[in-house]
């Protein structure tokens, strides 16, 4: 087992210190730090759940590849779509679905495994 501190001790470092930040008496630099803390948060969920759906595709995400030269790599996704990467949407009405459940909280269509 690695000495090394995992994503999620890492995760619970950053909401401890986005605590923490909140007792910085000057406003500006609490704001700052704070504002430091929440984007740091973000690109953990960002990375968790692009890595997860590189795993579920059969990528290891950790094997690094040359890139072909003649295939055109497609535009990075937007923050939003990263953290919606993972996320199933309902095939009637377009809503992000809950992983556990299988039919859609907004519409109430069954959805079927392909």
């Amino acid at each position: 087992m690695s000495d090394s501190p995992t994503l999620d001790e890492f995760m619970r470092h950053l909401q401890a210190s986005l605590e923490e930040a909140q007792s910085i008496e000057d406003n500006l630099e609490r704001d700052e730090r704070t504002l430091q803390l929440e984007i740091a948060i973000q690109e953990s969920l960002i990375f968790i759940n692009r890595y997860k759906e590189l795993v579920s595709h059969g990528i290891d995400p950790l094997i690094l590849v040359s890139s072909d030269p003649d295939v055109e790599s497609p535009p990075p996704a937007t923050k939003v779509q990263a953290l919606s990467l993972g996320n199933s949407v309902c095939k009637s009405c377009g809503a992000n679905l809950d992983s556990d459940l299988d039919f859609c909280p907004a519409c109430g269509d069954i959805q079927k495994e392909s």
